[in-house]
């Protein structure tokens, strides 16, 4: 494959390729890891019934060269999305607006040399920055905008604009696409057998229709949907707190996926296979059932406490005080660690507005 020559100033060299304004989801990076991180703890050997459920997109074919080249440390970058398209089994979360749909909040998982720790870090919907032409799925070109909230991306043109946006911004590949929707985040849920969280504060919401009480609660499809969509009743009430809660329930989940003990019960076995295999689409070299057990046997190593989690370093959109732009010097301090696969710094975050919301340690 070619690469991007100008490079942006990165290290030379190319990674070895692997083997074959609404209440929207954000199905933030653990999820979709959870699912397959499932194969890695032996679902595998019926994944093979449900290759045909797996729905792909040729991220390669549709950037061609206009990207940022590889660096070959060891690492993995992986791009993971929250589709809210109101469509068929989705329309109950709102009106569909033409088939459409939005990343409310993206997540970059970095997983490091070894594939035993990883970084995630949460890009808000809000954020304002510039997005780079694309093309659209009608075939048009968009030309692009200097200043666009991110989320827009994705609307106008799908995954491979999503990457293209996030590729700019970082300067770093991204390795792999996984996106989650709606309905299939539920079905996950639910055939897991639930996910426990502990909420410190009663939860009720009436826009994402959750009431928690305080203490041990174990969240139905329903309910798990209802948390990571909650903002209005936390925090601030804005995007940055839902942040903070979903990536609590993220390593929930991780900590259900990993005790499970899938194979004593066939019947929730099957389920999951088939919800999760429904539930993701992912970019063309994951797109088979061989290239995803790979995938998956390489993030068995990782817990939830293996996981650094923060948001993209932001503060308050002077133009906007409902929208935030990135902290110039603090995001090339993440993106300049990544890169270099070294732990993000503490001072990366120490001016930013993200991760400091009253949202905080509502949800374990």
């Amino acid at each position: 494959m070619s690469e991007d020559s100008r490079g942006r100033g990165r290290p030379a060299g190319t990674r070895r390729r692997k083997p074959p304004r609404r209440k929207g989801l954000t199905v933030a990076a653990w999820t979709a890891a959870g699912v397959v991180l499932l194969g890695g703890t032996g679902l595998g050997y019926v994944y093979f019934k449900f290759n045909g459920n797996l729905k792909s997109v040729d991220i390669d074919q549709a950037l061609g060269t206009d990207r940022p080249v590889n660096v070959d440390n060891g690492s993995m970058d992986i791009l993971v999305l929250g589709s809210d398209s109101r469509g068929g089994a989705n329309a109950e979360y709102g009106k569909d607006d033409g088939g459409s749909a939005r990343s409310d909040t993206a997540m970059i998982v970095h997983l490091y040399e070894g594939h035993r720790k990883a970084s995630v870090i949460s890009i808000p919907r809000d954020t304002m920055a510039p997005r780079p032409s694309c093309s659209t799925a009608k075939g048009k070109t968009d030309p692009g905008s200097s200043r666009s909230q991110f989320n827009e991306a994705f609307t106008i043109g799908g995954a491979a604009c999503a990457v293209k946006t996030v590729e700019k911004m970082s300067g770093i590949r991204m390795d792999h696409y996984i996106e989650v929707d709606f309905t299939g985040f539920k079905k996950i849920v639910d055939n897991l057998g639930g996910v426990e969280v502990t909420t410190t504060k009663p939860i009720k919401d009436d826009y994402s229709h959750l009431d928690l009480p305080p203490g041990t609660n174990k969240l139905n499809g329903e309910q798990a949907l209802g948390l990571v969509r909650t903002r209005k009743s936390v925090g601030d009430g804005g995007d940055l707190g839902r942040i903070q809660l979903q990536q609590a329930f993220m390593k929930a989940l991780i900590k259900q996926v990993k005790g499970i003990g899938v194979f004593d019960n066939p019947k929730r076995l099957l389920g999951l296979a088939d919800s999760a295999t429904k539930a993701i689409t992912t970019d063309r070299a994951l797109g088979d059932v061989k290239s995803l057990m790979g995938f998956a046997q390489g993030l068995q190593g990782i817990d939830s406490e293996d996981m650094n989690m923060i948001t993209l370093p932001v503060t308050t959109d002077p133009r906007d005080v409902n929208r935030v732009v990135p902290l110039t010097k603090e995001s090339k301090m993440v993106w300049d660690a990544l890169l270099a696969d070294r732990p993000i710094p503490a001072e990366a975050t120490a001016e930013s507005v993200g991760d400091k919301g009253g949202a905080a340690g509502i949800v374990r």
